[in-house]
């Protein structure tokens, strides 16, 4: 078990204020500033919970420090994670205030999942929602009365930063949204815009919004981790956090100057910094999500429950290879990264340890498809091919859903290319029709959608 170094951090150490202290951030961005607090500058992170007070409890019983464990094919490996100086419960607004009002705060990192940001059907700052329209009814009265809302709490520390002179800042999220950076922007500006134009002013003059990328597969803590730890250790650790070994963390910095101050030395560490994520965010959402769709929605017919299963099959396996190539070929990135996208993600598949449930991946098909399979099958059919892996996932989906032909249109819908539909939708009716008549869809008719 290593521990890398000590609790040398004081008021002037810079600092990183977190919101959301869940086990992704601590397996990820507390892990990649603990990493680059060795090699380069020391910084520590004052994280905040979403909502729960449960996790701030279990993380100050350790002064923050937690283990990490990175499950790997073989074997744990166990380390120390002590980036984490200062744990708050997310109700407690008077510290978040105060930390991000702090000149030693330069940066602010987000995971507050996509729920979060609170956007409308058009994409905007929900402020119909009850909670958003309360959080700014009381910000209109009052700028430090507690807010439950993540755009509201934003807006609220910025407005205490403005009010200290601390200076500039940069805001980095860290959720699964693309063009998150943007987002965050639009929600804390239009958070700010309710209860005070001139702050809207202030943080457009002094504060940064980046974009970024993130992955790492986090399965749930057991008992039996807490207990492992505590074997090889002699600490009972109920912070305890799993992850497998891959990592991967892209900043969207679209010029050298794109923080507003300092940083870690993330670059040291692997972080990458890009001047634009999107082709990373279609490698992801295609190579790696998408073929985790195939495989969940066809794995579950034939009768698996996780990813390496599935993926161990032959069958499942050529069919996901077969997914790869088109894949790729719908990517704008080159080859050679490509490449290593799918090679990295044919091991990540192959680690039975980490027991990624395909029941998981499931949940909430409408919603990811369009993003990760239609686009692979647009630029399949336009280029003359059969398109049967990217097609046979959404029939895969549309059998096990049961909802027919109107279910996949609406999948459809944001296709923009018209001339392509009729082929889309003609490899999809094949591959319905292949599975209606493949007996191992008997296995497990429907379930998670």
């Amino acid at each position: 078990m290593r521990n890398a170094h000590g609790d040398g951090a004081t008021d002037d150490t810079p600092t990183i204020a977190h919101l959301g202290v869940g086990a992704f951030h601590r397996a990820h961005q507390a892990w990649y500033t603990h990493r680059a607090s060795v090699v380069g500058q020391p910084w520590r992170i004052v994280a905040f919970t979403g909502r729960s007070s449960r996790q701030a409890d279990v993380l100050r019983a350790r002064g923050g420090r937690y283990t990490l464990v990175t499950r790997g094919a073989d074997a744990d490996e166990l380390s120390e994670i002590t980036s984490i100086r200062e744990v708050h419960d997310g109700a407690d607004q008077a510290s978040w205030r105060a930390v991000v009002s702090r000149p030693s705060t330069r940066v602010v990192t987000l995971t507050i999942t996509e729920a979060g940001y609170r956007l409308n059907g058009r994409g905007r700052l929900d402020t119909a929602a009850p909670d958003v329209a309360a959080d700014l009814g009381s910000a209109r009265t009052d700028a430090t009365a507690p807010a439950a809302t993540a755009p509201v709490r934003l807006a609220a520390g910025l407005a205490a930063r403005r009010a200290s002179g601390a200076g500039e800042l940069t805001v980095i999220s860290c959720d699964n949204l693309s063009a998150n950076g943007a987002i965050t922007r639009a929600v804390v500006r239009a958070a700010a815009a309710e209860w005070d134009p001139t702050l809207v002013d202030w943080i457009d003059a002094h504060v940064t919004f980046l974009s970024s990328m993130v992955d790492r597969i986090t399965p749930r803590t057991t008992p039996a981790d807490i207990d492992e730890v505590e074997r090889r250790t002699g600490i009972r650790d109920e912070g305890t956090v799993v992850a497998e070994p891959f990592s991967e963390w892209i900043i969207e910095e679209p010029s050298p100057a794109g923080f507003a101050g300092p940083r870690p030395a993330w670059a040291q560490v692997g972080v990458r910094f890009e001047s634009d994520l999107a082709g990373f965010e279609e490698r992801k959402l295609r190579i790696l999500n998408g073929a985790h769709s195939l495989l969940a929605y066809q794995g579950l017919r034939r009768g698996f429950d996780d990813v390496a299963t599935a993926f161990a099959d032959p069958a499942l396996r050529d069919l996901v290879e077969e997914y790869w190539v088109e894949a790729a070929a719908s990517c704008r990135l080159p080859p050679s990264e490509l490449a290593a996208a799918v090679a990295a993600t044919r091991e990540r598949f192959a680690n039975a340890r980490i027991g990624h449930t395909l029941a998981q991946i499931a949940m909430d098909g409408a919603h990811k498809l369009p993003h990760r399979i239609v686009p692979v099958l647009a630029h399949a059919v336009r280029a003359g091919g059969e398109a049967s892996a990217p097609a046979s996932a959404i029939a895969a989906w549309a059998v096990r859903s049961g909802q027919g032909d109107d279910a996949v249109e609406r999948l459809l819908d944001g296709v923009a290319d018209s001339a392509v539909l009729p082929a889309m939708r003609a490899a999809i009716a094949r591959g319905i029709r292949r599975l209606e008549s493949d007996p191992v869809g008997a296995v497990r008719g429907g379930g998670a959608i």
